[in-house]
């Protein structure tokens, strides 16, 4: 193999570490044939390829290859010759990352699945591309899986070194939920609240490399994979900071569409791009349920990381509050608007609110929960808003 590339995996498999892995790590089918994990930047896709790969036989990373899409030597060499050599030297798995930095990847993947039977594909990707629309049909071929960025649970265990175990939505509703050795939960939120979503976040300034993330995915990757112009990416972002500044947002098409000069009938396009590249969630209502064609009701931005780097001191606690419940129970439980408070989700009812929030508002509704950011421990109905950070 060439040995650029093989330097290259060395060199990053390196400086990788293992004591630490994401929800994901243990979910993922490593064997499959063909198998792609599309997630926002930054939030560790990379890391886990790499540890995967590290932990492995020597006998089985001698037949591993790492490849990055964007390095130089795909300035002149393509993936289908690549993949071709490395098998016929007795490779059998292949990692590329970021794959959506390839032009013409969604047609290469599939030659390299139809040409070697047996050799294992493993890519990431930018959670704004659709594998399933692309150039080629990869629909029945690759086994699709997407990450978010860490839940409390994952900072905790990550930036302080306390492990918890992940808990299941009904033991958070039942109250029956602490860390172990921590008294006090809510300093440590607040932490995980300013610049605890992002795996970065330890490597140092957080809001340059957080910003940075944010300009990279609004000008150039939602519309480099759009055919957008550059100057449609600088609306994009200009639309991204008129969110921020109103969250959460109540969609009004017209006014957004004048405020950035683009057509009325591209603001949902737009905003569904934003949403799957993970700047933006947009909580709908139960006509079409969590990922379906309901109705948006509220436009919040991704993760509260964003909210802080991009409004600062002027961040609304509220749109913090309902910003974190959204972010961390939308991973795999069905959440909706509600007519009479803020989420539901299945039966239950979920009011969000500081210390003073009471429950006038629910009295009459059954399966209701208030939610309190401020409150360290669960009494009844009471749920502090933190444990809900447990849940992968």
């Amino acid at each position: 193999m060439e040995l650029t590339l093989i330097n290259f995996m060395n060199e990053q498999l390196n400086l990788v570490k293992t004591d630490f892995k994401r929800y994901m790590y243990d979910r993922l089918p490593w064997d499959a044939r063909l198998v792609g994990l599309m997630g926002p930047r930054g939030v560790g896709k990379s890391t886990m390829v790499l540890q995967h790969i590290k932990e492995q036989s020597e006998n089985i990373k001698d037949k591993s290859l790492y490849v990055s899409a964007d390095h130089s030597y795909f300035a002149t060499n393509s993936l289908t010759d690549t993949a071709a050599q490395f098998v016929r030297e007795g490779g059998e798995w292949l990692y590329i990352d970021e794959v959506h930095k390839y032009d013409g990847w969604s047609s290469e993947l599939k030659q390299i699945y139809d040409s070697h039977p047996k050799l294992h594909v493993f890519f990431t990707g930018s959670s704004v591309l659709d594998i399933l629309e692309g150039e080629a049909d990869l629909s029945r071929r690759v086994l699709l899986f997407n990450m978010q960025g860490l839940s409390f649970r994952e900072y905790l265990e990550l930036f302080e070194g306390i492990k918890t175990p992940v808990r299941t939505f009904e033991e958070v509703l039942k109250g029956k939920v602490q860390i172990g050795g921590v008294e006090h939960p809510l300093p440590l939120f607040d932490k995980y609240l300013h610049e605890g979503y992002y795996p970065f976040s330890l490597e140092g300034y957080f809001q340059q490399r957080l910003q940075q993330v944010i300009r990279l995915t609004m000008e150039v990757d939602i519309p480099q994979y759009a055919n957008m112009t550059p100057a449609t990416g600088r609306k994009l972002r200009h639309m991204l900071g008129i969110i921020a500044g109103n969250v959460p947002y109540k969609p009004e098409a017209t006014s957004l569409a004048n405020e950035i000069k683009v057509s009325r009938n591209d603001i949902p396009t737009y905003l569904l791009y934003m949403e799957k590249a993970g700047m933006i969630g947009q909580l709908r209502d139960q006509t079409g349920g969590m990922r379906g064609l309901g109705k948006t009701e509220k436009v919040y931005l991704d993760n509260t990381n964003m909210i802080f780097v991009m409004s600062g001191d002027n961040a609304n606690i509220g749109n913090v509050r309902e910003t974190f419940f959204y972010n961390q129970t939308r991973l795999h439980l069905p959440v909706t608007s509600s007519k009479v408070s803020d989420f539901e989700i299945g039966q239950y009812t979920f009011e969000v609110g500081g210390k003073k929030k009471g429950s006038k508002q629910v009295k009459d509704v059954e399966n209701a929960y208030i939610v309190r950011d401020d409150t360290e421990y669960a009494s009844g109905q009471y749920l502090p808003l933190w444990s809900f950070g447990l849940l992968y």
